[in-house]
């Protein structure tokens, strides 16, 4: 089974190195407001430049995760190759692991330029062991948001996956506090942060990184998303199966 996640995995990673545009996506926007709000804004402040960069991490993750792997899903799906893949023997989880291995791996690579900006630009600051943990939980966090992109990859077609995954992104980075530290968010949304995933998950990276204590509401609402999404994503799979041998 192992030798049969590799092969996906390796697959995978040799389409996303051929086209690379999800992965400079995921890689850019984060980089570029880091270079546009971080390093102007708080970059002479230590805490306050490492959780930003934890912030912008997480930005870049979710990318990966909800779009990146929604849409190539949902165009996998569309592919004659598709249908003969789901009557191997094997079963459908080399191919789910694959993904997920893969995009974990383009997670990790957009975190690079953010990191890069941070140490050269910026007066964050992290021991070794802090950042390895950092980047622990920042693939922990990102779990519910890879749930999310295979949902959305096997119930929509291609060309809705990338418009509905986009609407998913940017308002749960919002809400979460990713681009703005919550203490100066809008009351009604300071308020609702701790529900949406985004917040459990950059809170994860916050306390990893700057050993600053994790809102207790955003990390259990981090785990109720991770097994709602996990329950959509294997009714949206069951659904699409069943339509297609029908």
């Amino acid at each position: 089974m192992s030798s049969l996640v590799l092969a996906h995995t390796r697959y995978q990673l040799l389409e996303q190195i051929r086209v690379p545009i999800g992965l400079v996506a995921s890689a850019f926007f984060p980089a570029a407001s880091m270079l546009a709000f971080v390093v102007p804004f708080a970059g002479a402040d230590p805490v306050g430049a490492t959780r930003a960069t934890g912030s912008m991490m997480m930005i870049g993750a979710m990318s990966a995760a909800v779009m990146g792997l929604s849409i190539s899903v949902a165009q996998d799906r569309e592919q004659p190759w598709n249908p003969y893949l789901r009557t191997l023997p094997a079963g459908p989880f080399p191919r789910f692991a694959g993904r997920i291995v893969t995009t974990m791996a383009v997670m990790l690579m957009a975190a690079v330029p953010v990191l890069l900006i941070a140490a050269l630009l910026t007066e964050a600051t992290v021991t070794a062991p802090r950042l390895a943990l950092g980047l622990g939980a920042l693939i922990l966090g990102a779990l519910p948001f890879m749930l999310i992109g295979l949902f959305l990859g096997f119930l929509l077609p291609s060309k809705a996956a990338i418009g509905v995954s986009q609407v998913v992104f940017f308002p749960m980075a919002i809400v979460g506090g990713l681009f703005m530290p919550p203490q100066v968010m809008p009351e009604f949304l300071r308020a609702l942060s701790p529900y949406v995933p985004s917040r459990g998950a950059v809170e994860l990276v916050w306390s990893a990184t700057t050993g600053s204590a994790p809102d207790v509401t955003g990390v259990v609402m981090l785990v109720a998303w991770t097994v709602a999404a996990a329950l959509a994503a294997a009714w949206a799979y069951r659904r699409d199966e069943g339509r297609r041998f029908s």
